[in-house]
């Protein structure tokens, strides 16, 4: 079985793909909001820890650095392109910043799910990757806010007089970025040992509690989708560019700074997703004029479904062919 066919005939893929086909039928199946913000915590706690007790067992390295360092540079640096590929498809300066910030942030679950199918494949990425997705999320928001100023030189405001200090405690306090911080710390600071009497919780369970919450996430995302009524087909068919460009680009920074495969492969995965979390909620505080109706129906509602899908099955393919 090729690593493509592996990959979409994971569990936890074909939950997604249900909840998908559910929206799409008009079913009824839902579950509790408060049951999926449950799975939501608890899968960031669990990936935190389990990354926290990786980079305590195998200590610091040069490597962990350099991908700490290239992740950074990619999240600061990956919207610059998006935002004018966003505004040669017809979006105002604006909204090009807000939708750009989110294509250059990451997106937690896809991280969590392509981590998953690469263990699965033997090519499981090294733990301090966690800590590479949690740098990741902050930057691109502060290039998408330095992009919109441009805006105002063609006198549209742009931040409504938001307060600088709250605007970034939205940003470093949001709750993902302060469990997934945390948790990894509380994984390097017990270390393996102590990790084993809390293994049964936070590893034994982790398979079967992804495959509900990506169904929820299947769900969410073609209602998404279906409610979609601004997008032009230039915007849809950057929704799926944007993630396979930026995707290739970090496969290849992370093969050139030396990382083992699977790390390249999980590199690449965070430089290819899209946040619909983090970066939404900043965007609402700092840029309001910026259309919700844009930036989420691409990020949840294509491109993450997108590299759910294929996205994956894609970066892992390119990090193995480096690696050849």
């Amino acid at each position: 079985m090729t690593n493509a066919a592996a990959t979409l005939l994971n569990p936890a893929i074909l939950f997604f793909v249900l909840g998908a086909i559910a929206a799409f039928v008009r079913s009824d199946l839902a579950i509790p909001e408060a049951v999926t913000k449950g799975l939501s915590l608890y899968l960031m706690a669990s990936i935190g820890l389990k990354g926290g007790v990786a980079v305590a067992t195998a200590g610091l390295t040069g490597e962990m650095f350099a991908a700490g360092a290239a992740g950074l540079a990619l999240s600061l640096l990956l919207p610059v392109p998006a935002f004018v590929a966003l505004r040669r498809a017809g979006l105002g300066m604006t909204d090009a910043a807000a939708t750009a910030a989110h294509y250059g942030s990451v997106s937690v679950v896809t991280f969590v799910t392509g981590s998953e199918v690469l263990t699965g494949q033997g090519l499981a990425p090294a733990g301090y990757m966690v800590a590479v997705l949690a740098l990741m999320e902050t930057p691109a928001i502060i290039s998408g806010l330095l992009l919109a100023r441009r805006a105002t030189s063609h006198g549209i405001a742009t931040t409504a007089h938001t307060p600088t200090h709250e605007m970034l405690r939205e940003v470093f306090a949001n709750g993902s970025v302060m469990l997934l911080v945390g948790s990894f710390a509380i994984g390097a600071i017990i270390g393996k040992d102590k990790f084993t009497s809390i293994a049964p919780v936070f590893d034994t369970g982790f398979k079967g509690i992804l495959c509900l919450f990506l169904l929820d996430m299947g769900l969410v995302a073609a209602r998404r989708l279906q409610g979609a009524r601004l997008l032009t087909p230039a915007l849809v068919g950057l929704a799926i560019a944007l993630p396979l460009v930026n995707g290739s680009i970090g496969v290849l920074v992370g093969h050139a700074i030396g990382l083992d495969t699977g790390s390249v492969a999980a590199l690449g995965i965070l430089a290819g997703s899209a946040s619909y979390i983090a970066v939404p909620a900043a965007m609402r505080l700092a840029l309001p004029q910026a259309d919700p109706g844009i930036y989420l129906p691409m990020s949840l509602g294509i491109s993450f479904p997108f590299n759910i899908i294929f996205g994956i099955a894609i970066y892992t393919a390119l990090a193995e062919r480096f690696a050849a």
